[in-house]
């Protein structure tokens, strides 16, 4: 999975984080919803530390499509009210083939 952070770069993910990172998306549209400015902010710096610590950063000649595209670091709660709805930003992973 490639995740690009706007404004810094894009990630290469392994899938097994897939879940990690929806759980998180979940908790950031929640705290908005709840209008909880401080919540969202605690939850979405933990969601860019995720992508930064255990994605590789691909090189910027890199032209790979990306899978999602978070907002900048520095999003307001505000804009997070309009990025951050029902679904939220990370498609739920896709149910394994058993």
């Amino acid at each position: 999975m490639i995740v690009r952070i706007s404004n810094e770069g894009q990630y290469r993910i392994d899938d097994a984080l897939h879940g990690r990172l929806n759980d998180l998306d979940d908790a950031a549209v929640a705290a908005v919803e709840a209008d909880d400015e401080d919540a969202f902010h605690e939850v979405f710096e933990e969601l860019l530390d995720l992508v930064r610590k255990e994605g590789h950063e691909l090189a910027d000649d890199d032209l790979e499509a990306s899978d999602v595209i978070l907002p900048p670091a520095d999003l307001t709660f505000v804009e997070a009210g309009e990025e951050f709805t029902g679904d939220g930003l990370i498609p739920e992973p896709a149910e394994s083939a058993g």
